[in-house]
């Protein structure tokens, strides 16, 4: 995937997880460098234009920004405004029940602003959502004039001409459905899609056009062209594409599709393009990061997912064979200041030797993000999730020996199916004794199709948030003392943007989020002067805390700062030196 570092006048816009596209730098596959600039479209009226709302995470922002290259690609504008776009792409996530309500939210509302203004602009829906519900979408949702599975990503410019002639087709002799009112109905039978319960539609579809292959097998590689959309100074790099695991609550197998890791070659060729560029921030991302290359040896068997299958597979791969550690081994050793972050790892498919490539590694950051789940035995067998209590403390363990100054980032379940008071209690007291750097918590979303959603002793919704908050305040006052243990020290930082006046207004306000700001006086006034947004290492983009930074720094490159203040999850800081080199905190 072969980028551009130019910024464009006009980029798209980007909804959710990932919000603002704040930038389009365009890769233009197999070819030269080439920069391209968007004009505004009053300049060419002759060429199709194309909006773009992505939902959900990384991986569906990098689809997101395959579907845009492929288009520029192809002669076709991309606008910000969608009032200006002859169509409309909404890129879906399916995850759980609170995505799949987001996504339909940007479908209904985006035929009904067509409806009230542009009655000639197609709409298409993409993405998890299709894929996960195929052909019930055609008559949930008959405003919608194509729908593309992951498969369709490289030929999203066909799907668009294809679904626009449909629009202008039926524009004068239909007239469209209104989306006021009918949320509700599409969200109840969504309920029902993967249940033997039949329905009538809610109005009479229109045949659109439909794309959408039952087992996904697409996965980019280095020559297809990608407008990136995050900030030119980090940039999400997709390692691999679906899921081989049996967890018993997760659904993205049946959506993705089975794992399949990308080449070596092709994923260090992108990063030493994006290097060249001057992104400062590789993030590695797929389903399970860990997995990445175990399906490119020969005769794979996808068997492999509990840590001992795992682990024996490893030590039998022959030399030169692809794995995590080769690969950020390889990454490591490319020219340039810049760091390299872990995101989706799988706690099963850890090795000694990972460990000991990542310590040897200075260019990786020194931050594990590794969802965990829950520690309950029960629990953990219940999830299917492969692992032991006693398997997961001593991986704990070995990674924090192995790797000094390590950051880890879990994600815990609760009220899970199953889950007793003593399950949840035992929970606490990992999070107590583990103390991790960084956590979330998050309440169980019952999932039809898969095993946990069939599953009896469901927990009551009452009773999954009072959990959720409980391990939330645990969680909150174990960031508070890990954000007071760095006052004093010196960090090096990746400054990210100015702060704007709302940045510094939630930062300085007693809330969830932040909390009260902790220390001197001093400290204090880094958010009531105009200040800068930076992270640091512990820090992933769009997930963790923030620092906060007094002073002047160019955006987008590394500083060193001292920090003097904290709040309860985000660090106050002062400039004291922009810096070139090094990749460890001082």
């Amino acid at each position: 995937m072969k980028h551009s570092n130019q910024t464009p006048k006009d980029t798209l816009k980007s909804v959710g997880v990932h919000g603002t596209g704040v930038s389009g730098n365009l890769q233009t596959g197999g070819l030269p460098h080439k920069t391209a600039t968007l004009p505004p479209p009053s300049q060419t009226p002759q060429s199709t234009r194309v909006g773009l709302i992505s939902l959900g995470c990384a991986k569906n922002l990098v689809d997101g920004e395959l579907m845009l290259g492929a288009l520029l690609n192809d002669g076709i504008q991309i606008v910000s405004d969608p009032a200006l776009a002859d169509v409309v792409i909404v890129n879906t996530c399916s995850f759980i029940d609170s995505a799949q309500e987001e996504s339909v939210d940007a479908i209904l509302e985006s035929a009904e602003a067509r409806r009230q203004t542009n009655p000639g602009q197609a709409l298409v829906v993409a993405g998890c959502l299709p894929q996960r519900f195929r052909e019930e979408l055609v008559k949930l949702l008959p405003e919608v004039d194509a729908f593309a599975g992951i498969d369709q990503v490289p030929r999203m410019a066909g799907i668009i001409r294809e679904a626009l002639a449909r629009r202008k087709e039926i524009a004068q002799s239909e007239r469209p459905a209104q989306a006021t009112g009918r949320k509700r109905k599409v969200m109840e039978r969504i309920s029902h899609l993967q249940k033997d319960t039949p329905f009538t539609p809610i109005v009479k579809p229109a045949a659109p056009l439909f794309e959408v292959n039952q087992r996904p097998t697409f996965i980019p590689d280095f020559a297809m062209p990608r407008l990136r959309l995050t900030p030119s100074h980090l940039a999400y790099v997709k390692i691999a594409e679906g899921c081989n695991h049996p967890c018993s609550f997760c659904i993205i197998p049946q959506i993705r599709g089975s794992h399949r890791s990308r080449p070596q070659a092709d994923i260090v060729a992108e990063a030493r393009q994006l290097i060249e560029q001057g992104v400062k921030e590789l993030n590695l991302i797929s389903q399970d990061s860990t997995y990445y290359g175990m399906d490119l040896r020969a005769s794979a068997s996808r068997a492999i997912s509990s840590p001992e299958k795992f682990s024996a597979t490893t030590k039998a791969l022959p030399g030169g064979a692809a794995t995590l550690s080769s690969l950020i081994e390889e990454l490591n050793a490319l020219p340039g200041n810049f760091w390299i972050r872990l995101l989706y790892t799988h706690p099963a498919h850890w090795t000694d030797d990972l460990i000991r490539a990542i310590e040897r590694s200075p260019k990786v950051a020194r931050y594990i993000d590794m969802p965990l789940q829950h520690i309950h035995p029960a629990m953990l067998e219940r999830m299917r999730r492969e692992t032991s209590r006693e398997y997961i403390i001593d991986l704990i363990a070995r990674i924090r020996a192995g790797i000094p100054g390590i950051a880890l980032r879990t994600t815990f379940i609760v009220g899970f199916p199953g889950e007793t008071d003593e399950a949840f209690e035992s929970l606490l007291d990992f999070m107590r004794e583990t103390r991790f750097e960084r956590a979330g918590v998050f309440a169980y979303s019952r999932e039809e199709g898969t095993r946990a959603g069939k599953m009896e002793s469901q927990v009551p919704d009452r009773v999954k948030k009072q959990r959720q908050k409980r391990a939330m305040i645990e969680q909150r006052k174990i960031a508070r003392a890990v954000a007071a243990a760095s006052l004093g020290r010196t960090m090096r930082v990746l400054i990210e943007r100015p702060a704007g006046s709302r940045d510094l207004e939630n930062a300085g306000i007693s809330s969830w989020e932040h909390g009260l700001i902790r220390q001197s006086e001093k400290a204090q006034a880094v958010l009531e002067t105009s200040c800068l947004i930076a992270r640091g290492e512990a820090d992933a983009p769009d997930i963790d805390g923030r620092v906060y930074v007094k002073g002047k720094a160019p955006i987008g490159h590394f500083a060193e700062v001292k920090i003097i203040g904290h709040t309860d999850y985000d660090l106050l800081a002062e400039v004291k030196t922009t810096t070139s080199i090094g990749t460890r905190q001082v």
